[in-house]
């Protein structure tokens, strides 16, 4: 492999770009193939099964150089495809087909977050060089410094702003332009915002909020219109504590599209009986969405409220791009990581772990509600 990043590394940038972008579209299509192709009855997709048996092992042969991993890929692909084919002749072994999608998200469930929760949780009770048993000493640190019951209260403060003001948003967006002229093109207006990343909406936003001294031209948008009514160039980055609802616009502006997009599905699927029923009984509009739409999409504003809640917790980019935590916006993710960076692995532990604490009832509350659901369907 490292012989293959050396080769690469010595094409020109363009040839560079055509050979990793027709990696990625091969890594695409070899998904799609064990969706799509892998799975099919027939004689044809047999013999391409058999094809891909061998072609697969001398592929890794020829990329990793290496007759170990072309054996093993060999076993592997040999399994899967014996019991894939064996599914698509007879419709036997589809436990065996399940059992093989579900094993490397097993695996990766396993070590990447449980292994890494049980070392952190362990980590939150040792010193900053993780040798020592200090108890509790992190976590009193932690509600004993005022500075840091700031970051709690403002983790709170994003879990209760941007979920409530998201939803409030995208439900509202949703309901007036459902069936209107245009409905998809008002609905791709407010999605644009998720195609961005958290960095990247961070600084926009952060041009947004830009500061000039008074007299200056003003390049931030916000304070060029402040400017235009007469008024003086603001900080708002630096104004506590209405700093962090500054923040908070950040994420709302990207998750009321989520929001929107989940909530606008939601509301189609209200029968349109109840609806003409409403209307018969000579309901209102308000009275109609209230006591008929809201109800009936109950589950998706229940889904939508908190996945965003989770999303508010562990926000980590927005505040790190647009303050890095100064003017006492930080949160409890951002100062996980900015313990870590100074070298106190168990405070930054203790963090971790009362984070883990406030996602974990949003988790259950949103697992026990989807039984229910189940249940009653």
């Amino acid at each position: 492999m490292s012989d293959f990043f050396r080769w690469l590394s010595t094409l020109n940038p363009w040839l560079e770009i055509i050979v990793i972008v027709g990696i990625f579209l091969a890594v695409v299509g070899l998904i799609l193939f064990f969706i799509e192709i892998a799975p099919r009855k027939g004689r044809m997709y047999t013999i391409i099964r058999l094809i891909a048996c061998v072609l697969g092992p001398v592929l890794v042969l020829f990329l990793l150089q290496s007759w170990v991993e072309a054996m093993i890929a060999a076993a592997v692909l040999g399994l899967l495809f014996f019991f894939l084919d064996k599914r698509a002749r007879d419709g036997a072994g589809s436990l065996f087909q399940l059992f093989g999608f579900l094993t490397p998200a097993i695996v990766l469930l396993a070590i990447g977050l449980i292994v890494p929760t049980i070392q952190t949780t362990v980590q939150a009770f040792m010193n900053s060089r993780g040798n020592t048993f200090v108890g509790f000493e992190n976590f009193a640190w932690i509600f004993t410094q005022p500075a840091n019951v700031r970051i709690v209260i403002n983790t709170i403060v994003w879990v209760l702003v941007a979920p409530i003001i998201s939803t409030i948003a995208g439900l509202a967006y949703a309901y007036f332009i459902d069936k209107s002229r245009g409905e998809r093109y008002y609905k791709i207006l407010v999605f644009m915002p998720m195609a961005i990343s958290f960095v990247g909406a961070s600084i926009i936003w952060r041009f947004m909020y830009t500061v000039r001294p008074a007299g200056s031209n003003q390049i931030g948008f916000l304070n060029q219109i402040i400017v235009w009514f007469g008024g003086q160039p603001l900080n708002f980055l630096a104004v506590e504590p209405w700093n962090t609802l500054f923040l908070i616009v950040v994420l709302i502006w990207i998750q009321t599209g989520f929001a929107m997009v989940i909530l606008s599905a939601a509301i189609k699927g209200v029968p349109t009986e109840q609806l003409e029923a409403a209307e018969l009984d000579g309901t209102n509009a308000w009275q109609k969405f209230i006591n008929v739409v809201v109800p009936g999409i109950r589950p998706a504003l229940i889904v939508v409220l908190t996945t965003i809640s989770i999303a508010s917790l562990k926000v980590f980019d927005i505040v790190r791009t647009m303050t890095a935590g100064a003017n006492n916006t930080s949160v409890l993710a951002n100062e996980m990581y900015t313990q870590f960076r100074s070298f106190e692995a168990g405070r930054s532990a203790a963090f971790a772990v009362i984070l883990f604490i406030l996602v974990l009832p949003i988790v259950i509350y949103n697992a026990v509600q989807l039984k229910k659901q189940r249940e009653v369907r």
